[in-house]
């Protein structure tokens, strides 16, 4: 998905600065490590980015220069200038424990999501992908299996045949191969740190078996890009102990929708579930 057009968050301005650069795996863990800390980068250190992203303190300085700056301290000095009057003044925000920072960042996450579907095209081609497969294969292993879980279980009222993929190990690949054999098309991922390596493995097997794979993922330069055909990137909560992913979750929703729209008897299907769960009382109201 395309954050073009889209300058005034912090992860809009950091991606657009990105887009259009040859970035080498380890500038590419950078820039995602960036894009996760957008509203901090522009206080880090060279020494303190490199220690959140997992790399020496030269390969910052390089990622730097691969950008078209002297140095790090000229893309620090840039991503001061251009930071917004909100950023620059964080009084307010200054103000909040913990847990309010944690919901007020996640509300900005929620703000660049929306922003970012101002351009709904990237969103209703993965709803035609997705829609076109069947089966259709939903993939989300450790962090991502709840997000994973979610979709299908309320992709299944409207589409026809949903295979969840929530549990890794040698199985896993059985399991692509069967969906292949019996039609599959395409894959959807749902993509979260830590990204476990088995992840990444899978999707390249998916693609090897000739499916399309259709990631949502907390940024475009996640691990998982590499391996996927289509990446709609929605940013996580880092402030807690735990991520949290309210962004992510929302666009799996987003997608839902699109998906359905691509199906024609989508409608048909939730009368019959509502019908039937009246039926057999099925929900308390």
């Amino acid at each position: 998905m395309s954050d073009k057009g889209v300058t005034d968050t912090p992860a809009a301005r950091l991606q657009a600065l990105f887009e259009g650069h040859r970035l080498t795996p380890t500038q590419r863990r950078i820039a995602h490590s960036m894009v996760r800390r957008a509203a901090d980068v522009p206080f880090l250190s060279s020494v303190e980015l490199a220690e959140l992203a997992g790399v020496s303190q030269p390969s910052v300085t390089r990622f730097a220069v691969a950008l078209g700056f002297d140095g790090y301290p000229a893309l620090r000095r840039h991503l001061r200038e251009v930071a917004p009057a909100e950023q620059r003044q964080s009084a307010d925000s200054a103000s909040y424990n913990e847990y309010q920072q944690a919901v007020e960042a996640e509300i900005a996450n929620l703000r660049h999501l929306a922003e970012m579907l101002a351009d709904p095209r990237p969103v209703q081609r993965a709803g035609r992908v997705l829609a076109a497969s069947r089966p259709l294969p939903v993939l989300g292993l450790r962090a991502a299996a709840s997000q994973a879980y979610g979709f299908a279980y309320f992709a299944a009222k409207v589409h026809p045949d949903v295979r969840l993929l929530h549990e890794g190990g040698t199985m896993v690949h059985d399991r692509i191969d069967a969906a292949v054999r019996a039609g599959a098309t395409a894959l959807l991922c749902f993509a979260l740190p830590r990204h476990p390596r088995e992840v990444l493995d899978t999707l390249g097997y998916a693609k090897e078996a000739g499916l399309s794979v259709v990631t949502v993922a907390d940024s475009a330069f996640a691990p998982v890009a590499k391996v996927s055909d289509l990446l709609l990137p929605a940013a996580v909560g880092t402030g807690l102990a735990f991520d949290t992913a309210c962004a992510p979750m929302l666009l799996g929703r987003v997608l839902l929708e699109a998906m359905a729209d691509e199906l024609p008897d989508a409608q048909a299907r939730l009368e019959e579930f509502d019908a039937k769960a009246a039926a057999r009382g099925l929900f308390v109201e």
